[in-house]
């Protein structure tokens, strides 16, 4: 859900729940929805590791046979064939641009400097922003922990696929495709 749709459900004396309407408790958290989770066991369609699915996005995020297998997906419906994935950036994991520590996802960025730099005025460049291809790697933000809280409040990863000139609709088709012969 996009956060104006979610706000207008939270407006209400009694908030509802975007999808069914159930009156919501402020501040409650989906308890049954996490223990799922946390309990549910899945297996990686890259090197075939079992998880749970609570581990599978930082272990997507690092594990390069899964990569591999998302690149066969977006090769299949790319319009153009891809030349080297090397020439791609890392969208995947990125450093911390106040200590330069790396390897952290988006959510893992964000909680470290949360946890860290919270209150460091320097001007940095967002590393994940720059990673885009309308991101501008020179761009220093004035309060990147305000520019964190509010532009990276959900994973890109989520909306877009690596390669930015795949065509939607061979996507979906694709993504069809793959969903019927994965277990």
């Amino acid at each position: 859900f996009c956060t104006p749709c979610l706000q207008e459900c939270l407006k209400p004396k009694k908030p509802v729940c975007a999808v069914c309407r159930s009156t919501l408790s402020s501040g409650s958290r989906a308890l049954d929805l996490e223990k799922q989770i946390e309990t549910t066991e899945t297996t990686c369609n890259g090197c075939n590791k079992k998880m749970y699915l609570s581990k599978m996005r930082s272990h997507a995020a690092s594990c390069s046979k899964y990569q591999n297998y998302i690149m066969e997906g977006v090769k299949a419906v790319t319009k153009e064939p891809l030349h080297n994935t090397r020439n791609f950036p890392n969208r995947f994991t990125f450093p911390c641009p106040y200590c330069s520590e790396k390897n952290f996802d988006q959510e893992g960025l964000v909680e470290h400097c949360k946890a860290l730099h919270s209150m460091d005025a320097k001007q940095v460049v967002c590393p994940i922003c720059a990673s885009m291809p309308w991101g501008d790697p020179n761009y220093r933000s004035a309060n990147f922990m305000e520019h964190l809280q509010r532009r990276h409040r959900f994973s890109y990863d989520t909306f877009v696929v690596r390669d930015y000139d795949a065509d939607e609709d061979d996507m979906m088709a694709q993504v069809l495709m793959r969903s019927l012969r994965d277990k």
